[in-house]
């Protein structure tokens, strides 16, 4: 059913005639009464009884209930039409982000305070998880954006966040502690501090020690890494960190020492679904994470 001629009706029956009308619904009256007629042939009822040239009309039982559900119907056009405004300029709505606990203070903390102070009126709700379960959440629709470790492949598109080398947290008083790089293969037969299986650098970790030849041995699992970092300095074991974050927790307990390998790197993606129309909140938050990536990489090297 046109919109357009129950706005006609409307007029027809708010001005009480086809001639009053011409002029609030700019059309010309010929325009008017053709538009009347189809919506009648269309609806197979008489809406309208006319007098002579339509001078004056009067509802039938029929127009009565076409005229109130018009009303509705134009009025919820109207609000869809605001709410749409106001997404498409950001001054409501809601983003939904998925963070990954580790690395998002570092990276993304200084986008978010960006984004909530260009659009204040955008809800923004963060979901802080492992990589894992951030997946899981993308295929629920419980969040619209996700950082982690993730392969893009065919289901899923998104931005390189950060490519970082790794680091072996160790002991200061350990016997590694003094060289200046190590081999993965080298932490063989030593107790790791790993995180726990949720998350997406667990999975990493493993892989690339299987590749080197040797599976941990005496894994303590942590959550955070600032308490794996406590537990490193106590002697529990080493643990192997990217730099940012190593760098973020280093107590005077413990030393960083590079990693060799090439084969394991920290690679911090923002990710989303390809087969999902991103919000405009969405789109306005990645357009500030490239710029926010763009001016680091414009900061000269030190």
């Amino acid at each position: 059913m046109d919109l357009k001629a129950l706005h006609y009706f409307i007029e027809v029956v708010n001005a009480g005639g086809f001639a009053k009308a011409c002029h609030t619904a700019f059309v010309t009256q010929p325009a008017l009464s053709k538009a009347i007629r189809l919506l009648e042939e269309e609806l197979g009822m008489v809406l309208l009884e006319r007098g002579k040239r339509g001078s004056q009309i009067r509802l039938t039982e029929a127009g009565q209930v076409v005229y109130q559900h018009a009303l509705t119907l134009l009025e919820g056009r109207q609000l869809m039409m605001a709410e749409l405004d106001s997404l498409r300029n950001l001054s409501g709505g809601t983003l939904r982000l998925g963070l990954a606990p580790l690395g998002s203070a570092e990276l993304f903390a200084p986008v978010i305070a960006k984004f909530r102070q260009q659009y204040p009126n955008v809800e923004l709700k963060l979901l802080v998880r492992g990589g894992i379960e951030q997946t899981v959440a993308l295929h629920k629709d419980e969040i619209e954006l996700a950082t982690g470790i993730i392969d893009f492949e065919d289901e899923f598109d998104g931005i390189r966040v950060r490519n970082e080398s790794m680091v072996v947290v160790l002991p200061a008083a350990h016997e590694l502690a003094s060289k200046n790089t190590l081999q993965l293969s080298e932490l063989n037969q030593l107790a790791q501090v790993m995180f726990e299986p949720e998350y997406a650098l667990y999975e990493l970790v493993l892989a690339a020690c299987a590749k080197a030849g040797f599976k941990p041995i005496n894994i303590t699992r942590v959550s955070h890494a600032d308490f794996g970092i406590a537990l490193v300095a106590a002697g529990i074991g080493v643990m192997i960190l990217p730099k940012i974050i190593a760098e973020r927790y280093r107590v005077d307990a413990v030393v960083n020492i590079p990693l060799a390998s090439e084969d394991l790197r920290w690679e911090l993606s923002l990710f989303w679904r390809k087969q999902k129309h991103l919000s405009f909140a969405a789109q306005a938050m990645l357009k500030l994470v490239k710029q926010h990536l763009s001016q680091l990489e414009s900061q000269p090297k030190i």
